[in-house]
């Protein structure tokens, strides 16, 4: 009986700090760039798109494909910045808890975002 109240002691401790997690993740932002700068996408923690700045020298129509191109590769590098602050976060959150497996004991789960 023990094990089992200790096991919902470390899941109210989790759940506190999932909660504690997820506030933050809302707030946070996240920028990505191509180009050298001349794109930049800006994510919330949360994978939603915030913001998009696009240097003027690429808004013509020779540069159309480019630009194209560059804004891809800007929200590639804010997701993967996103997918890595937030898979900190995570191990922030469950430090100390004694989950079998780590992470995996969470059957692989990924989160939507």
């Amino acid at each position: 009986m023990k094990n089992l109240g200790n096991m919902l002691k470390q899941a109210q401790q989790m759940q506190a700090r999932m909660q504690e997690m997820q506030a933050k993740l809302e707030a946070m932002e996240v920028e990505g760039a191509s180009g050298g700068g001349m794109v930049k996408v800006t994510l919330s923690g949360k994978g939603d798109l915030r913001r998009v700045a696009i240097d003027p020298s690429l808004m013509t129509a020779d540069e159309k494909e480019v630009l194209e191109d560059l804004l891809v590769a800007a929200h590639a590098d804010a997701k993967q910045k996103v997918e890595s602050t937030m898979a900190e976060e995570m191990q922030k959150a469950t430090a100390g808890l004694n989950i079998p497996g780590g992470l995996g004991g969470l059957g692989g789960m990924k989160l939507p975002f």
